[in-house]
């Protein structure tokens, strides 16, 4: 369970229960308008990952939510318990004309502990895993060139997996925009998980990817 977790739970815990409804129905995701791709990533909490990427020019949407598993419509709690198979993970609507499939992939190498498969930082679990699941070939090409760069650049093996995408399912309204919501609490979060300490132990000056 996340640093904190328990205590914004508590605070939430009524939004948790009238707005578990906001998962998609299964099946194909809907279509998109023309100019418009979509990309899936975990790289620990969702909320930090979806305000990762949401600064990016060309980054139209980001959306908190899960995939990987075998519950349809997983709520927040089954997944962080581990009894659904799901990762937590955000789904990047974006712009290819402005920010490539390539370089949403640089800034996630950035914003992730690309050595650590057990979680993310000071949250721990299958559920907190990081992962990149790929939409079709061309992205399944570019995610495996990517790992091999940081592979090379460190000289060690990669935890983050490259998966095929599965069904991803929106997390409830209250883990969307998270930190533009919540700024006071998703910084004490962020800080207290210590995040940002360990991107630049392991990245330097190109941590955050900015």
């Amino acid at each position: 369970m996340r640093l904190l977790a328990l205590i914004a739970a508590a605070f939430l815990m009524a939004c948790s229960d009238s707005s578990a409804g906001t998962a998609q129905e299964a099946g194909e995701p809907a279509a998109l308008p023309d100019g418009q791709a979509r990309a899936i990533l975990a790289s620990g909490c969702f909320w930090c990952t979806e305000a990762d990427f949401e600064r990016l020019d060309g980054v139209i949407d980001v959306v908190s939510g899960f995939t990987g598993g075998h519950v349809e419509n997983p709520e927040y709690r089954q997944v962080v318990n581990g009894n659904t198979g799901h990762v937590e993970a955000v789904e990047i609507i974006y712009d290819p004309q402005i920010v490539s499939y390539e370089a949403l992939l640089h800034h996630y190498w950035r914003n992730v502990d690309p050595f650590d498969g057990g979680g993310q930082f000071c949250d721990r679990g299958a559920a907190y895993a990081p992962a990149i699941f790929t939409l079709d070939e061309a992205q399944r090409a570019a995610a495996e060139a990517s790992a091999a760069e940081v592979e090379a650049r460190f000289g060690q093996p990669l935890a983050v997996r490259i998966r095929e995408a599965e069904i991803f399912w929106p997390a409830e309204d209250y883990h969307q925009n998270y930190a533009a919501n919540n700024p006071i609490r998703y910084q004490r979060y962020r800080f207290g998980c210590r995040r940002d300490q360990r991107l630049r132990e392991i990245w330097g000056n190109e941590a955050g990817g900015y």
